[in-house]
């Protein structure tokens, strides 16, 4: 499995971005898909999760009503789209998959073998 990030970059507080993961190497619907995020001297963390028929989302607490996951099964593509952005945002973040969302967020998975992207750097500013 390859994982591709895009999109991040410098925005505003209060304002708007869109990650983009592009998934190739293997049968995409096999998969959940996830965003994850790291900042400086913090631990890396879930942010969102959706499941492969793209009907359940999940999502980490602090951004519950402001980002939303989605996925294209025909294009092989998992979007964040990032709203009322906050510098605590400012991060790295990385997209993964795996069998469920709930294997994303049990205890140990990112220091499991898993699929990471190279991961895209957001930054808040204000």
């Amino acid at each position: 499995v390859q994982l591709q990030e895009s999109g991040g970059g410098l925005v505003q507080a209060g304002g708007s971005l869109v990650l983009s993961c592009a998934f190739s190497g293997d049968t995409f619907i096999k998969y959940a898909m996830g965003w994850f995020r790291q900042a400086p001297g913090r631990e890396r963390e879930f942010v969102a999760g959706v499941t492969w028929r793209g009907d359940t989302t999940d999502y980490g607490d602090s951004v519950k009503g402001r980002f939303t996951i989605s996925r294209d099964n025909d294009k092989h593509t998992v979007d964040l789209h990032m709203n009322n952005v906050k510098p605590d945002d400012t991060a790295v973040y990385y997209c993964t998959a795996d069998f469920t969302i709930a294997t994303m967020k049990s205890p140990g998975f990112v220091e499991s073998p898993v699929y990471w992207g190279q991961g895209t750097q957001v930054t808040v500013s204000g």
